[in-house]
């Protein structure tokens, strides 16, 4: 490795001092915190009270080659709620050098890669979440036609500063055949994608060395129309629980999304339908279902609507994709659906003349309905069936827009969510959590850039933490300062806390810094549907961020 790592610097180098015609591109980024003891949280700061996760990203550019690397630093450890495979550690993260012309792109080092929708592959770097699953290895790309892209792609997901000890494999071939066939009425495009993983499995032959998962999609817009489907299926594998392999069996996994849709001016609807029968899929078999996403082969981000406001995110939803055999519950995987409604105003109307916007949702997502032999650990799963839910969420959100100075946003939700996926523990058998959400938002724009913001918010639930009220006042002196105070105070439980914040940031040019002092709230954190758990703590954190 530190061969390739050398090569790549002394490559860079000599092109940077041979040439005068490239450019370079990169950026800079720091997240830190310093830990607080907090009484009223009852929360006590570890030793190492200060901690950061540091990004510095350098790439050149010149002709037909691009070449980069990301030097990591995770000191003097990482931040609270991330991986302990990031601690104390710091270097050189990944590097790549890419060649790339009309009809051939060819990268070696790190790459971030996606076939279809990401159900069968996707790799990618998410910092907030502490997530980057690079292929490091080979990828090469082959557009012999306007009408034809083929990509294959060899190597080993990224694990920390290594990577997994399975070597992954796959090809994505995408195909335009409205194109081919020269027709002009619809919009046709046909893909096709293999995956593979091989890992060891030493002298037990009960345990199969090579994993497959194969898939096809087919995708179309017809003038106001559009939509797509997309299936995959993967080989019979071990199931694995907390590292340990938990069935004698082997269960294969299938995956099932399809999405229609229908757009025009003023109106927008779009509909998901997603099935996933074990599907979890990692580089390392012994890496699943492990909760910081490490070695994730796969995207399986929760379809549900991605809220901004503080208390509606109290109550979220993570994709449950396993199959799982136990004491405490057994499941399968999951089936349900997304319903998303837009509807403008016409500027004749009434409203319209408001600016009125209005957008529906609604998403309803369960357990397979099935029979478990635990004894034998076999199960039946039904299609669709009736099971378990999990997760339940109907909301609407109303934006108007006065006049040139105001403008105001009004949402209600009414969510039901299983206690296992907003407390951990097993799913099904603790129960619901059932709460309404209503948020007003209301902004109001001044001369020279300067704005004012406001958020209301309540959440109204006779569960878990009971009652909660929310507050966040905002103010922007220009583009370049704002400040902010923030508070979600649950009031309805054993005992009244306030989870308050405040803070800033300024901004210049390509560099902006943030900096905020308070209290973080314990639970999921999802970006893109995807989630991490945070720990409740107290502290001060800054953000730098620079490009260049």
């Amino acid at each position: 490795m530190k061969k390739l790592i050398l090569g790549a610097c002394m490559l860079m180098g000599a092109i940077g001092f041979s040439q005068d015609n490239g450019y370079f591109f990169g950026g800079l980024e720091s997240n830190s915190q310093w830990l607080l003891d907090d009484e009223g949280l009852g929360f006590i700061a570890p030793e190492d009270q200060f901690r950061a996760n540091n990004y510095l990203q350098l790439n050149y550019s010149l002709g037909k080659f691009t070449a980069g690397l990301q030097y990591e630093a995770y000191l003097p450890t990482v931040l609270l709620g991330y991986s302990p495979t990031w601690e104390n550690q710091n270097g050189i993260g990944t590097y790549y050098l890419n060649y790339k012309n009309e009809t051939l792109d060819i990268t070696g080092g790190y790459f971030y890669e996606q076939f279809g929708s990401g159900l069968i592959l996707r790799t990618w770097e998410d910092r907030q979440l502490g997530i980057n699953n690079a292929l490091k290895g080979l990828r090469v790309k082959f557009t012999p036609t306007a009408d034809l892209a083929i990509t294959g792609v060899y190597g080993q997901i990224r694990n920390g500063f290594d990577v997994s000890e399975g070597v992954m494999q796959g090809i994505d071939a995408n195909l335009d055949l409205s194109s081919l066939l020269k027709v002009d009425a619809v919009d046709l495009k046909l893909g096709a994608s293999y995956v593979g993983r091989y890992q060891s499995n030493g002298a037990n032959d009960s345990i199969p060395a090579n994993i497959n998962a194969y898939g096809g999609r087919l995708d179309f817009v017809a003038n106001n129309f559009y939509g797509g489907v997309e299936a995959i299926t993967k080989d019979p594998d071990v199931i694995v629980n907390e590292e340990a392999i938990s069935s004698p069996q082997l269960f294969d996994g299938t995956a099932l999304q399809v999405n229609l849709g229908y757009a025009q001016k003023g109106l927008g609807i779009n509909s998901t339908f997603r099935r996933l029968e074990n599907f979890s899929f990692y580089a390392d078999r012994y890496a699943e279902g492990n909760v910081f996403n490490e070695q994730i082969v796969n995207y399986v981000p929760a379809l549900t609507k991605q809220h901004d406001y503080l208390l509606s995110n109290i109550y979220v939803y993570n994709a449950q994709p396993r199959l799982l055999f136990g004491d405490a519950e057994n499941r399968a995987g999951e089936v349900g659906t997304q319903l998303d409604v837009y509807f403008s105003f016409d500027k004749e109307s009434t409203l319209g003349k408001l600016g009125t916007k209005i957008a529906g949702n609604f998403s309803y997502w369960a357990g397979l309905e099935a029979t478990y032999n635990s004894t034998a650990q076999t199960y039946e799963a039904e299609f669709i069936g009736d099971g378990d839910r999990y997760f339940r969420d109907l909301n609407i959100e109303v934006k108007n827009r006065w006049s040139s100075k105001w403008s105001s946003i009004v949402t209600f939700q009414d969510v039901i969510v299983d206690k296992g996926i907003s407390e951990g523990g097993p799913l099904g058998v603790q129960g619901d959590i059932r709460a309404q959400i209503a948020v007003i938002e209301g902004t109001r724009r001044f001369e020279g850039g300067k704005a004012l913001r406001m958020e209301l918010q309540h959440l109204w639930t006779p569960d878990d933490d009971k009652n909660w009220a929310g507050a966040v006042l905002e103010y922007n002196f220009n583009s370049a300062i704002t400040l902010y105070a923030a508070d979600a105070w649950n009031y309805g439980g054993e005992g009244e806390i306030h989870y308050y914040s405040f803070g800033g940031s300024y901004s210049k040019g390509p560099a902006r810094f943030a900096l905020n002092y308070g209290r973080q709230r314990g639970g999921l954190i999802c970006v893109g549907g995807v989630c991490r758990f945070v720990p409740e703590n107290t502290g001060v954190t800054a953000n730098l961020v620079v490009t260049f």
